[in-house]
């Protein structure tokens, strides 16, 4: 949005945390951006408020924009089939539109009262032009017949650090058993590259790191060990076999297996209703159980086939390309039946 000449008060990525206790050290930088946004509704006065996923900071931003009368369209919605329901009320009331970007969720929301639009994935209109494995490979200069195993361990300092020396485990026993096996870590932008250099050492794995080129290493890879999140639905994109892992805080664990009422973690297992990925979460997320699933996947091309043929199916799921143009037309949509109701009231 930056690229684009929108003008940021306050950056979500030093807002992002995953996890009910984790979130306590950044509710100062939280808060003060939050009262930033509230400044900004009450003295600019938008015509459209459009709120982006991250529903606690989110719908209380609606809220406060209903009560000054500013429409709202919500894009990427609160996952309240998954866990706390009650937020159905808050969307309801405060979100003129919500826009969601998976097939179940349209039907789920307008069953409960909200103007709920599918649209479709966003990722299918970024990842439409994408290299071969073996041009991602030479791109990477990963060249010749070796396998090829790609670490992604998050995209936040703190998933990196509860992930990546698991992984690195993992990868040392794999690389034990099978001396070519090469190992990539696909570093999100903005994470210390210094970081991992650190847990590099501290494991003795020998590993190429590359910053900002996740999808590369996602199709030059035989398997991914991805940590829970949109890049398993990348890689069901791309076509990679994966292995998902997360891990939280303890206590953070603790309280998601009294409220999460869904029977998986990983988005593409969700998408799929079924267990197309393995999963391995908290504590089932140790090395010897990474290495076990991993292996299997290594050894054996049918079962890597296999389980391409399945995320191909997950993938057609999502339907056609095509989501940003169908969510343009339902903003300005919004846009333009918001003027025209302002008129009406001017008219008298």
């Amino acid at each position: 949005m930056r690229q684009a000449g929108v003008r940021l008060h306050a950056h979500a990525g030093d807002l992002a945390v995953v996890g009910l206790v984790e979130v306590a050290a950044r509710l100062p930088t939280i808060w003060r951006a939050y009262r930033s946004m509230i400044r900004c509704l009450r003295d600019r006065r938008p015509d459209l408020v459009i709120l982006v996923d991250f529903p606690d900071f989110n719908l209380r931003l609606a809220r406060r924009a209903f009560r000054l009368g500013i429409p709202v369209v919500y894009f990427i919605s609160p996952q309240v089939w998954a866990w706390r329901a009650g937020r159905i009320r808050s969307i309801a009331k405060y979100v003129r539109r919500l826009l969601v970007i998976f097939p179940f969720e349209e039907g789920f929301y307008r069953d409960r009262g909200v103007e709920a639009l599918y649209v479709g994935h966003p990722l299918l209109d970024r990842l439409t032009s994408l290299p071969s494995m073996g041009e991602a490979r030479r791109r990477l200069e990963l060249e010749g017949g070796a396998p090829v195993l790609g670490l992604l361990p998050g995209s936040r300092v703190g998933e990196l650090t509860r992930h990546l020396p698991v992984l690195l485990r993992s990868a040392k026993q794999l690389m034990a058993e099978r001396s070519d096996l090469r190992v990539i870590i696909a570093a999100a932008d903005g994470l210390p590259l210094d970081l991992i250099g650190a847990y590099l050492h501290q494991e003795a794995v020998s590993a190429r790191v590359v910053q900002g080129r996740t999808y590369e290493v996602m199709a030059a890879s035989d398997v991914v060990l991805v940590a829970s999140g949109t890049a398993t639905l990348e890689a069901a994109i791309i076509g990679t076999p994966m292995v998902i892992v997360y891990r939280l805080a303890f206590l953070s664990w603790l309280l998601g297996r009294l409220l999460i009422r869904v029977p998986y973690v990983g988005i593409v297992n969700l998408v799929a209703g079924r267990r197309v990925a393995p999963e391995l979460i908290q504590f089932h997320a140790t090395p010897e159980r990474i290495t076990d699933e991993a292996r299997r996947l290594l050894l054996s091309a049918e079962q890597r086939l296999r389980m391409r043929q399945e995320l191909q199916q997950t993938c057609d799921r999502l339907g056609p390309p095509g989501a940003i143009s169908r969510t343009v037309d339902a903003i300005l949509e919004c846009l333009q039946s918001g003027a025209l109701e302002e008129m009406a009231v001017q008219r008298g």
